[in-house]
């Protein structure tokens, strides 16, 4: 099963070693036929801390680093 690649913009580089990316996705409802946007939060870890709040990334599914931390940080986006 291939790694999940997610892109959003990080709102958070305060934990050490750990940045909070934003991702927005957007979908059709089922029944209502509206496109609806949705946002989640997910904690990315960041080895060297160089990413900073505003900056685009995209993350990748990995190795849990701990409880809540489930995806590493792949590239900058411009």
């Amino acid at each position: 099963m291939p790694k999940k690649i997610l892109t959003g913009i990080v709102v958070s580089d305060k934990p050490n070693k750990t940045i909070t990316v934003m991702v927005e996705r957007k979908y059709s409802h089922p029944l209502l036929k509206k496109v609806i946007k949705v946002r989640k939060k997910y904690n990315a870890h960041d080895e060297n801390n160089e990413y900073k709040a505003g900056d685009k990334v995209s993350i990748i599914e990995s190795k849990p680093f701990s409880k809540n931390k489930k995806f590493k940080v792949m590239e900058a986006q411009k």
